[in-house]
């Protein structure tokens, strides 16, 4: 006997009417915007701000122009600063430190556990002004709280936003995910069925064994996952700017903050809204690589 549904064909859509309106009006909509503007070169005042002309790939044109791609100040050493960042800070780090400290402390319970979880959910949920002005206070050059620690054991004390300036953003920025990566791997630690553990301790198995041959592959589309929101997160993350600004002399200036100089500094909304675009198909492309892995892993499982 065929089951009925509970609701009907148009009762469903009434429910999924205000989602489906959301959808359209905050995310459909701008999109195609920004990708007309694109193509224009309006700009926030003059002439062309009220009178936008069709300029085809002159904005996509410069900037992938060759003879100054990797100019300091220009998209393309703004990509390869951001790429630095997104490796070191977020596959290298993040995805790492989280995963070891996940691991350190399953199946450890009592009051240290419960401390680090907290620090960890209350280091995630801190608003980035806070979190970014306490670590301008830690790198301070002057007087800065980590070159006082240095200090006191004799070791030199550089300035780091100064003189490590895009170090200094992807130690800021581990701090700030690792915290979200744990969360992610902790849930995905919990997931296991104790009775795997249990036989492996049974047989003595090392640490290193179970993680190698039961921990791993059993959490590996969480892992894929994990590295999806990471890298998409770390790749648009604006907080490097709350540091440094994108200086000194661009040397943290990644894309997030290339499309905001450009768009909201120099006012060339059709520049910006290129930059955007590929940011976009950058952004995709990072998806559809991983997705691709997780469909791979899920075949051969």
């Amino acid at each position: 006997m065929q089951r009925r549904p509970i609701l009907s064909l148009p009762t469903g859509a009434l429910f999924m009417l205000p989602a489906g309106i959301f959808i359209v009006a905050f995310i459909l909509l701008p999109f195609f915007w920004i990708a007309a503007v694109s193509f224009t070169n309006r700009t926030l005042t003059g002439r062309t701000a009220v009178n936008p002309e069709f300029v085809g790939l002159d904005n996509y044109l410069r900037l992938f122009d060759a003879s100054r791609f990797l100019n300091s100040g220009e998209f393309g050493a703004s990509l390869l600063i951001t790429g630095q960042f997104v490796f070191f800070s977020a596959i290298i780090g993040q995805a790492f430190l989280g995963l070891a400290l996940a691991w350190f402390f399953f199946n450890r319970k009592g009051w240290i556990q419960n401390t680090v979880t907290t620090i960890a959910i209350i280091a995630w949920i801190m608003p980035d002004v806070v979190v970014a002005f306490a670590w301008f206070a830690f790198l301070n050059g002057d007087g800065g709280t980590l070159n006082q620690i240095l200090g006191f054991f004799g070791l030199p004390t550089p300035d780091w936003l100064l003189d490590l300036p895009l170090v200094s953003v992807i130690i800021f920025n581990i701090w700030r995910g690792t915290a979200f990566s744990m969360l992610l791997f902790s849930s995905a630690l919990g997931a296991i069925p104790p009775s795997y553990l249990e036989t492996a301790n049974v047989v003595g198995a090392s640490t290193w064994q179970r993680l190698r041959d039961i921990i791993l592959p059993m959490i590996r589309s969480h892992i894929v996952t994990a590295l999806i929101l990471i890298t998409l997160w770390t790749f648009n993350t604006f907080t490097p700017f709350l540091l440094t600004g994108g200086g000194p002399s661009y040397q943290t200036e990644v894309v997030s903050i290339y499309t905001y100089r450009t768009a909201f500094q120099f006012f060339r909304f059709g520049s910006g809204a290129a930059v955007g675009m590929v940011m976009m198909i950058i952004n995709l492309g990072f998806a559809l690589v991983y997705l691709s892995l997780l469909r791979t892993q899920r075949r051969s499982a």
